[in-house]
C-alpha cells in the first residue's frame, strides 16, 4: 500500500498550535512517522507562519516557537511549486493554492476543516477529510 500524500490546511495547522489535545496536534505530531507525506509550497507555508503567528497572544508560544514548527515541517515536506493555473476554481480563493498544491504533488487528500470549501476537487481525484477522518483513515484514531 503506497503511503498518503497529503495537504494540510492552514486551520489544521492553526487547531494543532491551539491545543495539544485535538485531532490537529495528533496530526501534527505524526508527521515524519511514515504514516502519510505532507506536501507544500511557499505560498502556504508563508500562510502557515502568519497565521500562527497571529494567534501568539492566544496560545502562549513566541514566535521562535513557530519558527520551529514551521522549519520542522519544511524540513520533513515534499516541496511543490504551484503557478496558480485555474484560479478561481473554488468557492473561497484562497483555497485554490491548497487545490493546486496538492494537485501538483498528486496527492490524494486534503486535510482542512472548511470541507465544504473544496466542493468539486473530486475532479481532480482528490479527497476531502478532516484530521479526525484522516487519522480514523490511516488507523490512529479508533
Amino acid at each position: 500500500m503506497s503511503i498518503p500524500q497529503i495537504v494540510i490546511d492552514t486551520n489544521v495547522i492553526v487547531a494543532a498550535l491551539r491545543s495539544r489535545r485535538g485531532a490537529s496536534h495528533r496530526l501534527l505530531r505524526l508527521i515524519d512517522s511514515g504514516k502519510f507525506e505532507i506536501n507544500i509550497s511557499v505560498p502556504l507555508v508563508l500562510e502557515y507562519e502568519d497565521a500562527g503567528k497571529r494567534i501568539l497572544d492566544e496560545i502562549g508560544l513566541r514566535e521562535e516557537d513557530i519558527e520551529d514548527v514551521i522549519d520542522y515541517i519544511c524540513k520533513v515536506a515534499n516541496h511543490y511549486k504551484i503557478y496558480y493555473l485555474w484560479r478561481p476554481f473554488l468557492r473561497d480563493p484562497k483555497e485554490d493554492m491548497v487545490l493546486e498544491l496538492a494537485v501538483s504533488g498528486s496527492c490524494e487528500i486534503i486535510v482542512t476543516y472548511n470541507v465544504k470549501d473544496f466542493g468539486g476537487v473530486e475532479e481532480f481525484g482528490l479527497k476531502v477529510m478532516t484530521a479526525v477522518k484522516f487519522l480514523e483513515q490511516i488507523g490512529e484514531l479508533k
